[in-house]
């Protein structure tokens, strides 16, 4: 699939779309991103809660693999990126390494923003983490009223 929006340049944040989750990479130039992935080289949820995963410099149609791509420096209203030379020698730097892999704590958004920024996070992550926060409490205060409710009914009785 195509890009969509403007032309990467070396150093930017590359977010893939996948049916489910969002992928990301760093573009590094000649068309190639250096991402984080799994070990099979299927940048995919097979290992999602945890494992190894290896950095990879690939093309940016393999990585695509049929999805849609852009360039997405998001945070860079927040954040003051590192120069777009050092980020690319340190993604350079870092193919062929195995890391720990976390959903939660060291996965390929991790791995891009600590490139990029300097700093770790994702926002897939947080954006999920806070879903999870207001949905259980919703469901305590549901469970908290329906028990209030049957109480109340047993004292009529």
């Amino acid at each position: 699939m195509p890009l969509e929006g403007v032309e990467p340049k070396e150093g930017d944040l590359i977010e893939f779309f996948r049916p489910v989750y969002q992928h990301w990479g760093i573009y590094v130039g000649r068309g190639c991103v250096v991402h984080l992935t799994d070990q099979e080289g299927v940048s995919s949820l097979s290992s999602a809660l945890g494992g190894t995963a290896v950095v990879k410099m690939e093309h940016l149609d393999a990585v695509a693999a049929g999805c849609t791509y852009k360039v997405n420096n998001k945070y860079d209203q927040k954040l003051t990126p590192l120069p777009r030379a050092k980020v690319v020698r340190a993604a350079l730097d870092q193919v062929g390494e195995t890391k720990i892999y976390s959903i939660f704590s060291a996965n390929c958004e991790h791995f891009v923003t600590e490139l990029r920024y300097g700093e770790s996070f994702c926002e897939q992550v947080d954006n999920a983490k806070t879903a999870a926060t207001v949905g259980g409490g919703i469901a305590l205060a549901v469970g908290v009223f329906a028990a209030f409710s049957t109480m109340r009914n047993k004292q009529k009785q």
